[in-house]
């Protein structure tokens, strides 16, 4: 039986070049590549925290991990939303208790006074945090998507459902594995009895692109939340996702957060116009979760291939344009 060694090996080129559209293996696989994205990815980058409505009162916050972080983001007296690193310059030791957004905690806001403060932006009631110290603004980093959003009344839905799944994969081959729908006909095959596949669009932005589908039948306008005749898939570099689906009366969001090399937590939000599910709404996040799952074991293929070692280097299809800016943005990250 013939089998790989690593040692014969080798990537087309070290970096991503117009002969090689895709990152080397090496950026999945090795451990120390993981420690550099939480200085140069989400340590630069405007990640997402949370969504203000889950914490509408003074007092109240949750904790968010980003990289070797763990902030506070707490509604204040004047009812802002501040971010704070959740340590004691005294000993170093947590002022609260990991604390998920869809279970808030209460703080006196007093007792986080002296604590530093990281730099807090929102699109709508959506919040995000950035670790750096000169970031680009977040209306940058988002681009159009920050006025796509803030035009829907993304703040008048509840939070109804928090589904936390940890995969045995890199959290890029699943943000990879998002960003395209290549994949859909042979994995989704029940999803795509109701899309057009041949009408969907693909929109690439800066740090930002949007996969759109048609469904095949109209649907009526009082199942979604904008105007187009189409689910929108939003991707905001480098792991967030806001899901539009054209057939609820809602949206979702992702978080596609790393845990090490060889795992991610994908935490899955849904919002509805009530808290209280119906039995539709129900129905359709057994079905998203259905989807979750396939691709769950897809990419969990595809991160078993990538550990033995016997594809160095990738070449992304024509039509992965959305996979290759993912790439690229994390190249340039990488050489920042």
């Amino acid at each position: 039986m013939t089998q790989w060694e690593r040692a014969q090996t080798k990537p087309v080129s070290p970096n991503i070049t117009d002969r090689s559209n895709a990152l080397p293996a090496k950026y999945f696989t090795e451990p120390e590549i993981f420690e550099m994205e939480k200085e140069k990815v989400f340590g630069q980058y405007w990640t997402y925290a949370g969504h203000a409505n889950s914490i509408p009162e003074p007092g109240q916050f949750f904790t968010r991990t980003v990289g070797n972080h763990t902030l506070i983001l707490v509604r204040t007296d004047d009812g802002d939303i501040r971010g704070v690193e959740n340590f004691s310059a005294r000993d170093g030791e947590p002022i609260v208790d990991e604390t998920p957004m869809s279970d808030p905690g209460y703080v006196d806001p007093d007792e986080l006074a002296d604590l530093e403060c990281v730099r807090v932006d929102s699109i709508g009631p959506l919040v995000f945090v950035n670790l750096a110290d000169d970031p680009m603004p977040l209306s940058e980093q988002a681009g159009v998507m920050k006025d796509r959003l803030e035009a829907l009344p993304l703040g008048e839905y509840e939070h109804a459902c928090r589904i936390v799944s940890e995969v045995e994969c890199n959290w890029k081959v699943f943000a990879s594995n998002y960003s395209e729908c290549d994949h859909c006909q042979a994995n989704h095959q029940d999803w795509i009895k109701g899309i057009s596949l041949d009408e969907s669009e693909l929109e690439v932005n800066d740090y930002h692109w949007v996969l759109h589908y048609t469904h095949e039948e109209d649907v009526e306008d009082e199942m979604r939340i904008h105007d187009e005749h189409e689910a929108q898939f939003h991707y905001l570099w480098p792991n967030f996702t806001v899901n539009m689906y054209g057939t609820a009366d809602g949206y979702g969001t992702y978080i596609i957060d790393p845990i090490d090399t060889d795992r991610f937590q994908l935490i899955a939000d849904y919002y509805f116009r009530d808290s209280d599910l119906s039995e539709e709404e129900r129905e359709f996040i057994r079905t998203s979760r259905q989807l979750q799952e396939e691709d769950f074991e897809l990419v969990e293929r595809q991160w078993d291939g990538l550990k033995t070692g016997a594809l160095a280097q990738a070449q992304l299809g024509p039509n992965e344009h959305t996979v290759h800016k993912f790439h690229r943005l994390a190249q340039d990250a990488y050489d920042s």
